[in-house]
């Protein structure tokens, strides 16, 4: 899934992003804390304007990027 300005998410995709990251994982709190982490780290970068604005919520963001880091770890650098 593509996340841009203004992308409209499927909340039956994001639904199934989020059950597959819990699924994959090992420990279903520290996923959910990522998750928490994550989002919070990306509702201070829209804050302080480092990102452009968005209308995607920073919990449905995290969830995105981490399904995506999960499932194509390729895209990864390094």
């Amino acid at each position: 899934m593509n996340i841009s300005n203004n992308a409209r998410i499927d909340s039956n995709d994001l639904a199934k992003r989020g059950e597959s990251l819990i699924r994959k994982s090992t420990n279903r709190y520290l996923t959910t804390v990522k998750i928490a982490f994550r989002a919070k780290q990306r509702r201070f970068d829209d804050f302080d304007g480092l990102l452009e604005e968005s209308n995607i919520k920073p919990v449905q963001r995290s969830i995105i990027e981490l399904s995506d880091e999960q499932d194509q770890p390729d895209l990864l650098p390094g």
